[in-house]
């Protein structure tokens, strides 16, 4: 039986469905940094609500807290994220010769940098201070940089394994891994107090329009269209 390499032709992707989502996720991202940024009361009132609930918990349960420091701080840090997509990058051009797909798949997660950091400095919003904290972080606070980058890099690793056909028990524990990540790593800010909600929310949206963007760009770009393409006219 044979298998298909990693830049084999996949199957037509459903471009108009994932424009629609692009544009939906684009929608949703514009419309929340603009009410964060313009300090809207009532988003701001949710916030510090659920904020504030959360800190009392984290203070309260001290071991839970520690747990969670070590997930969001090794586990699910952005740093970590970045390291395991350069692993897969290196794979895709050194094991599987696709360097088109290790080149894009870099890129996409520049791009996911960039567009967070460019956010937080435009944005400048403040992060949440507590008379006892239970953990610290620096720069500004929207979008989350761990929650964006968690969707990004799970997202588009996920996304590949089911594009170039991975057995199915490999992409549904992949699948699991990366709800869990992303869920885990955006609940994890908000309850160390390091996060309002939205910060997280801008965070997993702002990650999600990155990784829609990438597949349609792979869609329109890769070799593969191309040479399908090229087959066709000829």
């Amino acid at each position: 039986m044979e298998t298909s390499s990693v830049d084999s032709p996949p199957r037509p992707p459903r471009s108009r469905a994932v424009l629609g989502t692009a544009w939906l996720l684009a929608l949703c991202s514009a419309l929340l940094t603009v009410l964060v940024a313009a300090e809207w009361g009532p988003l701001l009132a949710v916030d510090g609500d659920i904020s504030r609930t959360t800190h009392r918990w984290a203070v309260d349960e001290r071991g839970l807290t520690q747990t969670f420091r070590v997930l969001t701080d090794w586990v699910w840090d952005p740093l970590t994220m970045r390291l395991l997509c350069a692993v897969v990058v290196l794979w895709l051009g050194l094991r599987g010769g696709a360097w088109w797909t290790a080149v894009w798949l870099g890129l996409a997660v520049a791009l996911g940098t960039v567009v967070q950091q460019g956010l937080k400095a435009v944005v400048d919003r403040a992060r949440p201070v507590w008379p006892d904290p239970v953990d610290s972080a620096h720069y500004a606070a929207f979008p989350s940089g761990h929650a964006m980058t968690a969707t990004v890099v799970c997202g588009l690793l996920v996304w590949l394994l089911h594009r170039h056909g991975a057995a199915r028990a490999l992409r549904r524990a992949a699948m699991a891994v990366a709800v869990v990540s992303v869920a885990g790593v955006g609940l994890t800010r908000i309850w160390l107090g390091v996060h309002w909600p939205t910060d997280v929310l801008g965070g997993w949206l702002l990650g999600a329009l990155v990784v829609t963007l990438a597949v349609l760009a792979y869609g329109r770009w890769s070799p593969q269209r191309a040479g399908r393409g090229g087959a066709t006219a000829s």
